[in-house]
């Protein structure tokens, strides 16, 4: 019987009838500087189809040359998933037609990839550490992109035409393929983004791949199938295509598991396919019916020899990783004096990195953890964005703590400020100045505002003459609010005070 039901279930509803079996495939952009195969600069945002040579669309007499960086930051990748190494490996070619793959396949690996048995420890949010196998780290060549034009979702499927930008088309990419994942039940949503979120810091923090997931640097396919509480037969999967932001990992594995229990508990079966993730309502659409690798007719590559590596090479690479990112957050914790409870929090949230930036860059431990952890983290819940998303730099937060150690702005003018850098107005200082945003310390100014607030405010003045000086911060509100926020409150507090007569 054929999947009929739009009908999700309540997740508790799927949780209790099923048991989620997981697959990640993660594909990584290597950032080196020219293409898998080619000599085409490997650049992003650059004018369409200028990046390209005839190695790139395939045309007929050439031949295409592996690109040795690319090997060797594989390898560390490898490394770093603690795979096994493959002594020889080859390039096969996988046979599809598509619009974005002008050479009618793609250069892969099938059978000998690079790295291949290696696992990964995934910290989830309570400290638990849960353990996903990798069941290979292969390379192969990115695809173009196409765009589609003249309909409402921009999607092929209501498009009066498409663009097709060979750009990225041979730009050199890892794909990271787990072994089923079992065993993750109601935290099979917060697996998929810690592990995803994981594979994203161990790029960057190898510096191979600028893991810009809003640039697909960063992309990832989730696999979800459910087999019955107490049943060992995995059911059939479907694979959302392109997930490219770690919460939207997470939110498209928990609508496959409330999607694929409501398609079963109402007797039907679920059909293997690709599927599209639609972020605007936080599903997932039916794609294509999913091939098996047979379908793409692997052969190996007759254009490129199979790579050797020997026990030298690796161990020099080897030699070269940086510090692996659980033992960084060791130290990291320990040199900023954070708590546990704040440390878990800054890893949760992403920010371990622009947090590390900003004291890299002059702030303090408690200043970057209450700026990333307090008003950025809020624009970015406020715009649905990934933190890293939002367009605010550890150099901006830098600078909004010496405009206000300088008394230029105060705590409240500062997140106003950080508002306007993420909405691309420009550098804090640049924005203070154009909005006129700075501390006002005319006593001029302030001696009015707060002669305004004496004489709307009898009682209060009655209680600061009585003695009762912590009513003062009832005359320092209206003047904060004549002065849109802009007032120097001590200064405030001491005009208050000698103009009432009273101290201290």
């Amino acid at each position: 019987m054929a999947a009929v039901t739009d009908e999700v279930l309540t997740f508790e509803e799927a949780m209790a009838q099923y048991e989620p079996v997981l697959g990640f495939e993660v594909h990584v952009e290597l950032n080196t500087r020219t293409k898998m195969f080619s000599s085409a600069p490997n650049g992003f945002g650059d004018e369409p189809n200028t990046n390209v040579t005839p190695v790139d669309l395939g045309l007929p007499g050439v031949l295409p040359v592996v690109n040795g960086t690319a090997v060797e930051y594989s390898i560390k990748l490898g490394l770093a998933l603690n795979c096994q190494i493959a002594e020889v490996c080859g390039f096969a070619r996988k046979n599809y037609f598509y619009p974005d793959t002008p050479k009618n396949f793609q250069t892969s690996q099938y059978d000998d990839p690079i790295a291949h048995d290696g696992w990964l420890d995934v910290e989830l949010e309570d400290g638990t550490v849960f353990r996903v196998e990798i069941e290979r780290a292969h390379m192969e060549e990115d695809a173009g992109k196409l765009t589609h034009q003249g309909g409402p979702s921009g999607r092929i499927q209501d498009a009066a035409s498409s663009l097709v930008d060979y750009n990225r088309a041979g730009v050199p990419l890892v794909e990271i393929v787990t072994k089923p994942i079992t065993g993750a039940g109601e935290r099979a949503a917060e697996l998929a983004k810690a592990y995803v979120t994981q594979i994203r810091d161990i790029v960057k923090n190898l510096g191979i791949s600028d893991a810009r997931m809003e640039r697909g640097n960063v992309r990832c396919d989730a696999n979800v199938s459910l087999m019955p509480k107490g049943s060992t037969v995995f059911g059939t999967r479907t694979e959302t295509k392109n997930v490219n932001s770690t919460r939207a990992v997470a939110h498209a594995v928990t609508f496959e598991i409330q999607r694929q229990a409501a398609v079963l508990s109402a007797g039907g079966s679920i059909t293997q396919e690709t599927r599209h993730w639609q972020e605007g309502t936080r599903t997932t659409t039916s794609g294509r019916p999913k091939s098996d690798a047979d379908d793409y007719r692997y052969f190996p590559e007759p254009d490129l020899v199979p790579i050797h590596t020997n026990t030298e090479w690796i161990e020099r690479l080897r030699a070269e990783l940086p510090e692996p990112p659980a033992e960084r957050r060791k130290r990291l914790k320990a040199d900023w004096g954070y708590s546990d409870e704040e440390f878990r929090d800054v890893v949760n949230a992403g920010v371990l990195d622009e947090i590390a930036a900003t004291i890299g860059a002059g702030a303090s431990a408690s200043a970057a953890r209450k700026w990333w952890m307090g008003e950025i983290a809020r624009l970015a819940n406020l715009a649905d964005k990934d933190i890293a998303e939002l367009g605010v730099t550890p150099a901006d937060v830098v600078e909004v703590e010496a405009l206000i150690a300088e008394k230029t702005i105060n705590d409240k003018l500062a997140k106003q400020v950080l508002g306007f850098v993420a909405d691309g107005e420009g550098a804090p200082r640049a924005i203070v100045e154009a909005r006129s945003l700075a501390v006002v310390s005319d006593d001029g100014a302030l001696n009015a505002a707060v002669e305004a607030a004496i004489a709307e405010n009898p009682g209060v003045v009655d209680k600061i003459k009585a003695g009762k000086l912590q009513a003062i911060g009832a005359l320092i509100g209206p003047v904060m609010k004549a002065t849109r926020g802009q007032a120097d409150a001590a200064r405030v507090r001491e005009i208050v005070m000698e103009q009432l007569g009273v101290s201290e």
